[in-house]
């Protein structure tokens, strides 16, 4: 009898230790959004279009850096992502100007993309057996989340006697830093039909599928939604919260400022979500994952909803938090698992990269839309909807997926 293969494989700690370390810095930029704001004087649109900017070259990137991955080797692409982070970052700490802070967010995004989830998670998939696959991309993706817990609030910690540049600096130090776990990412070779099979011939099978036009379309809400939220939720909080009063449980816990609460929330966004992802991971082993994908938009979509429709306090803001942190990352080892099982492995990188073009397209607009409609109307409730609306889309959209998968490697098509 042979032994059950290991679920915590080295490859899987090292991939987490990566998206971990590479999440945390991108969550932390809504933080620093106000005394950006501040310094410069930049309208709120200046300061989002740069965020949104980084969003969709991590979305134009995220293909790109997987194939580099396939071809040449998936260390020596995740090298690139990390020396572009830290370029990016480095002359993100001497931008002076709205179209220096932009251009240089484009370096960001394809550095986020070369050590994000399009490389790691389809290394993470090669190296895990059928049975493990599932929770192993969820735990790789809980990864990101537990990046997103420490994040804002270091960035925030920071931010108390560093300037913001200076932390900017710390960040891309880390980011490279990571690059010493490397040595464990050696993931085995697909199986041989796989390998005989062209990236045209998988990406023209996927691209006349049906299923995967609906999988991409579906993927935009989950980007719009999470990207506005961690670029902008710090300053909706801040302006749009009732104040923390002396003597209540927050404010003897020691947050004494909307500013605080912000960026916690961001952090306890990110702490419930492990168990969220983890969670989504077991399901998704267990049950078709169209629609627990369905599932999660739509709770998306309602507790999204209930949040603007109600007063914004303390507590309805760590409610939100709680609920939002479940779902937030949910979807992307169901997504991605979803992708492989219907295309296989060889080529789940390239594959999954370009329904994650769809995520950032979402993930530009939510976080432009955020400053064009906050400096239109002075308030986030517009662009807010926007989101409700198109939750709703994706979890109709999902509905329809054919899950099973043919010899061929592609859905069957309805008779």
């Amino acid at each position: 009898m042979q032994p059950q293969p290991r679920l915590l494989s080295p490859v899987l700690i090292a991939g987490s230790i990566i998206i971990l370390t590479g999440f945390a810095i991108r969550a932390s930029f809504g933080v620093f959004q106000i005394p950006i704001a501040e310094e410069f004087g930049w309208p709120r649109a200046e300061f989002s279009l740069a965020i949104a900017i980084q969003n969709l070259a991590w979305g134009i990137g995220q293909p790109i850096f997987a194939a580099i991955a396939e071809r040449i080797g998936d260390r020596k692409a995740i090298i690139l992502g990390a020396i572009t982070y830290a370029v990016g970052l480095v002359l993100s700490a001497g931008a002076t100007t709205p179209l220096g802070a932009q251009m240089t967010e484009i370096l960001v995004g394809f550095g986020v993309a070369g050590t994000g989830f399009g490389v790691i998670l389809a290394v993470v998939g090669r190296a895990s057996s059928d049975d493990n696959r599932s929770m192993s991309l969820a735990i790789a993706t809980a990864a990101g989340s537990a990046g997103q817990v420490v994040g804002a609030p270091l960035a925030e910690w920071m931010l108390g006697f560093l300037a913001w540049q200076s932390v900017f600096l710390v960040f891309a130090a880390a980011i490279l830093a990571v690059l010493a776990v490397l040595p464990m990412m050696r993931a085995p070779v697909v199986p041989k039909a796989e390998l005989e099979e062209s990236m045209g011939r998988i990406l023209g099978r996927a691209f006349r599928d049906p299923s995967y036009t609906l999988i991409f379309l579906g993927f935009f809400s989950c980007g719009y939604q999470l990207a506005f939220v961690t670029a902008h939720f710090p300053a909706l909080v801040t302006q749009m919260c009732d104040p923390i009063l002396p003597g209540t449980t927050l404010y003897n816990l020691g947050i004494t400022s909307t500013s605080a609460l912000g960026a916690i929330a961001i952090s306890l966004i990110g702490l419930c979500n492990i168990a969220g992802t983890l969670a989504a991971g077991w399901a998704g082993k267990r049950y078709p994952k169209k629609y627990l994908l369905a599932g999660i938009y739509t709770g998306r979509t309602l507790v999204a909803a209930w949040f603007i429709l109600t007063p914004i306090t303390p507590a309805t803001v760590l409610i939100f938090s709680v609920v939002m942190g479940s779902l937030w990352l949910a979807t992307v080892p169901l997504t991605s698992g979803l992708v492989a099982h219907l295309y296989g492995l060889r080529y789940m990188g390239t594959l999954y990269g370009i329904v994650f073009f769809s995520h950032q397209l979402g993930s530009f607009l939510g976080v432009w839309l955020g400053g064009r409609f906050y400096d239109a109307f002075g308030n986030y409730t517009a662009v807010w909807w926007v989101g409700v609306a198109v939750g709703a889309f994706s979890a109709i959209v999902h509905l329809p997926i054919r899950e099973s998968r043919t010899p061929g490697g592609m859905t069957p098509r309805p008779a």
